[in-house]
């Protein structure tokens, strides 16, 4: 496998997170590195990520500042178009005086790089679309009465980053029907790459009582604090366990930053249990490995709508590899990665997650039940290390003089652009 890529340059682009903070890109870049393969990434600077260069475990990371903290439409399409600018120029820079790139891997969202896609491919470059996200979906979960014309907008980027594609690499069968359906791809062009964790980059420690605050039990929430996460019914099933199931004896930490994090944070406290809940921000991969190691339960309170039924939660799968008990609402790729270590809550209904976490809390047996089966299903299943022979096999059909294929087999050569 080391040589796999010998002498092959990729060059991947996102925007959303900065690496080495965003997980699944991460691992592909060092996946692909230790695979043979010369990776640069360009993404955007972050707190505790500013530095403009940096060489990690033999990976180039180009970073740019963002000048301004979007929101709303014009806000993101000011984003937007900051972001595709400054990745434009950094593109360039690789080319001229860094490793140079022989495939552009854009990861979305946004889905504005296909511009770049059919710039580079005038020099000989190819083009991988890796699909993290529906963003019109993920428009609609945001903004509910927001305009028809950002919708459609945001369609026709879609399409053309799908058209520009040689190859999509996405993040479950969900998805895939999305690129093949909607998007019109190839289902021999479409790999799915789970965004499983890395389980040897994870340890798992003593439980450290100074996180349940004096309680028995410990609640954890994971992830990146969005309008679209449904947070704020997590606190409000925080309240309604304290008020209408009398319970007082529980703790809730929530782990990540976000754009939405201080307004959550100062919605707690306006509705009374900002007591009952610390707000970490983000923290270091030790301190989250602490955290988890210390909770009874991870909750995901996801809402559903067409957005998250077909997302993949990645924090689903890291409270599995510390062997929590998942609660979490029904939707459809949550049980497809949870299975049955997970109790389902009515969609969108704050009483009965906060009744199934009650009830979870009184059975410790069945805790452990749950965990075990979800640690096991982690391993077997859905650990990076799955992910990593068609990630490999994805970038294999790359190779020069090489058609387009599935699993090895040749297929006619690549499709007509539409």
């Amino acid at each position: 496998m080391a040589s796999a890529g010998k002498n092959r340059r990729i060059l991947i682009v996102v925007q959303n997170l900065p690496v080495p903070f965003d997980r699944r890109v991460w691992l592909e870049a060092t996946t692909l590195a230790r695979a043979g393969y010369q990776v640069s990434v360009i993404c955007p600077k972050a707190k505790g990520f500013d530095a403009s260069f940096e060489a990690l475990e033999d990976v180039h990371i180009y970073r740019y500042g963002l000048p301004i903290d979007a929101e709303g439409p014009l806000g993101f399409l000011s984003e937007f178009a900051w972001c595709f600018a400054r990745t434009a120029m950094k593109t360039v820079r690789v080319s001229v005086i860094g490793r140079g790139f022989d495939v552009l891997q854009a990861c979305n969202p946004p889905e504005t790089y296909w511009p770049l896609a059919y710039f580079w491919r005038l020099f000989g470059k190819r083009f991988v679309f890796d699909h993290h996200d529906l963003s019109p979906e993920m428009y609609r979960a945001k903004f509910p009465e927001g305009s028809g014309l950002v919708e459609a907008g945001l369609r026709f980027l879609e399409r053309r980053t799908f058209r520009a594609a040689d190859l999509v690499i996405t993040t479950n069968g969900s998805h895939k029907r999305i690129a093949t359906e909607r998007g019109g791809v190839p289902p021999d062009a479409v790999y799915i790459v789970r965004s499983g964790p890395d389980v040897g980059r994870f340890t798992v420690h003593p439980p450290d009582p100074a996180w349940r605050k004096g309680k028995p039990h410990l609640l954890v929430y994971l992830g990146e604090i969005c309008k679209q996460d449904g947070v704020d019914h997590l606190v409000r099933a925080v309240k309604l366990l304290r008020d209408e199931l009398g319970r007082d004896d529980f703790h809730c930490v929530l782990v990540g930053g976000g754009p939405y994090q201080p307004s959550i944070k100062a919605y707690a406290e306006e509705i009374g249990v900002a007591d009952l809940c610390t707000f970490t921000g983000r923290v270091s991969d030790d301190q989250l490995c602490r955290i988890l190691s210390s909770a009874d339960i991870g909750v995901d309170p996801d809402p559903k709508n067409e957005w998250s039924d077909k997302s993949t939660m990645n924090k689903i799968m890291e409270y599995m590899c510390f062997g929590l008990p998942v609660v979490a609402y029904d939707l459809t790729e949550t049980r497809l990665s949870a299975g049955p270590a997970a109790d389902y809550a009515q969609a969108n209904e704050e009483h009965d997650l906060a009744r199934r976490i009650a009830k979870l809390l009184d059975d410790p047996e069945r805790r452990a039940q749950m965990g075990s089966v979800g640690r096991e299903r982690l391993r077997t299943k859905l650990a990076w290390e799955h992910s990593v022979p068609v990630l490999l096999a994805a970038y294999d059909q790359l190779r020069p003089g090489r058609n387009l294929a599935t699993n090895g087999a040749p297929r006619a050569p690549v499709r007509q652009r539409r």
